[in-house]
């Protein structure tokens, strides 16, 4: 589901919490919710009609710069999951996503940020987001 709001693009992905991805405590292990967060933003990129393929097939890869997580409350096994990915500012040559995860309940989780690079396949260089990709987003920050 993508909602429309204004200066930011918000985009919700569901995910269920797999046996092999929590410790012997039943809690998510702390390193999976990466991965979770990965999720969200692939499928908030899907949902804006644009992929982390057709970046990395224009010859632009997006390694993560930073990453920052905040614990708030354990996910278990089998909990349906909602990834809330919010995009808060037109991409220049760097791409920041927000997170936060809640359970079933309603009970927040966690919140997270992560700071993406456009980065130039043959130079391996930084480089300026591709128009194509800014205008997937410009419609969301009028």
């Amino acid at each position: 589901m993508t909602k429309i709001s204004c200066l930011v693009y918000i985009s919700e992905t569901k995910l269920r919490v797999r046996y092999a991805e929590t410790d012997r405590m039943g809690y998510v292990y702390y390193g999976n919710y990466a991965q979770y967060f990965e999720v969200g933003r692939v499928e908030a990129l899907r949902q804006l009609g644009s992929s982390y393929k057709a970046l990395e097939d224009s010859g632009i890869f997006l390694p993560v710069l930073d990453f920052r997580v905040r614990y708030f409350k354990p996910a278990h096994y089998d909990d349906l999951l909602t990834i809330e990915t919010t995009i808060t500012e037109l991409p220049v040559t760097r791409l920041k996503f927000k997170y936060r995860m809640w359970n079933e309940q309603g009970v927040q989780l966690n919140e997270a940020e992560t700071t993406l690079v456009f980065m130039n396949q043959k130079t391996n260089r930084p480089c300026a987001s591709p128009e194509e990709f800014v205008s997937c987003l410009r419609p969301f920050f009028l």
